[in-house]
């Protein structure tokens, strides 16, 4: 299980707000939606294709809440319950809450949080969390309110027009040298079921050794296909192979940023333990930046918890420029 689940009853009737109109929200709602998140926090756009992931990938009966504060036609705020994507662990569930920004931490926030809350309580929640950035409202607004900060991440964008790819050549003579060949997903079978289960298999090892707060918790298999296996382009996807055709490491450079046009999504990179020490990861890393550049992207963007050194530095050797802290909050309840 991710999370706890005490029951999965429709949400109780809403109470009357003199100052706003409280409605269910639904995906008819997501192209206002998407306007009314960028608006809130225009440093973080969000697009409709961005909602329609997220929703895509909800497993059936999970707990989920989508409240939309309305003024008329207009949306104002937003009050979200749902299942962490990273921290899924039993009896934690995540709170959202948004409000145009003139409204920030007043009187419509408080609501929002109280529904917000109480929807995550009386699903089981024992621990609450809530992802803000660091110079957002919301993270001292929460901070205020007994949630303590959890973990924290860097996201960082690469500009890949400036990379000399032949300033990492000694790079690629070090990955020769101990028999690791880096090559396209595409190049190493039909991506079905089974290919899919061996990438699983990697990607479930590599999760494990990831340098984090807690745990990185790892999605079933077939929650995993739901919510990435069946939306990879194999073509950008690069696995290292050992000399014994085993896959060894793996960077995940495939899904295009709808708000950040010519931006890839950077996902996960990484290398079995005793496949370390050789450059494979930076390999890795530029191969994915070359297949990038051939399909003309241009920028790359990842995140990357504050205490992954290691891949915090191979980021840095690239050039990418970190952004400010996205962070984590906590509040056991």
């Amino acid at each position: 299980m991710l999370y706890s689940r005490m029951n999965s009853t429709a949400p109780s009737p809403l109470p009357d707000f003199p100052d706003f109109q409280p409605r269910e929200g639904s995906p008819a709602d997501f192209p206002l939606l998407a306007d009314f998140l960028s608006v809130a926090h225009p440093d973080a756009p969000r697009s409709v294709v961005d909602l329609e992931r997220l929703e895509a990938g909800r497993t059936p009966g999970e707990p989920h809440r989508r409240l939309l504060a309305l003024r008329g036609d207009e949306i104002v705020g937003l009050a979200e319950t749902g299942v962490p994507r990273m921290d899924g662990h039993p009896g934690w569930l995540e709170v959202m809450i948004r409000t145009r920004p003139q409204e920030a931490g007043g009187e419509l926030a408080e609501t929002l949080l109280r529904l917000a809350e109480g929807h995550a309580l009386a699903h089981g929640a024992r621990t609450l969390l809530a992802q803000v950035h660091e110079d957002w409202w919301e993270h001292d607004f929460l901070r205020q309110r007994e949630y303590a900060e959890h973990d924290r991440m860097w996201n960082s964008t690469l500009d890949l027009r400036t990379l000399d790819f032949a300033r990492f050549s000694g790079t690629q003579e070090r990955v020769a040298d101990a028999g690791v060949t880096i090559q396209p997903l595409s190049a190493l079978g039909d991506f079905d079921d089974a290919g899919q289960r061996r990438f699983y298999r990697l990607v479930a090892a590599l999760l494990a050794d990831v340098p984090s707060t807690t745990p990185v918790s790892l999605w079933p298999f077939e929650v995993w296909q739901r919510r990435a296996g069946h939306k990879m382009l194999p073509e950008g996807v690069f696995i290292a192979v050992a000399p014994g055709g085993g896959w060894v490491g793996l960077s995940e450079l495939y899904l295009p940023i709808a708000t950040r046009p010519g931006t890839l999504h950077n996902g996960l990179t990484g290398v079995l333990p005793e496949w370390r020490g050789h450059g494979v990861a930076l390999a890795l890393k530029l191969a994915a930046a070359r297949a990038a550049l051939g399909r003309g992207f241009t920028h790359s963007r990842t995140g990357n918890h504050s205490v992954n050194r290691a891949m915090l530095a191979v980021n840095t050797r690239l050039g990418f420029v970190r952004e400010g802290a996205r962070v984590t909050l906590r509040r056991d309840v």
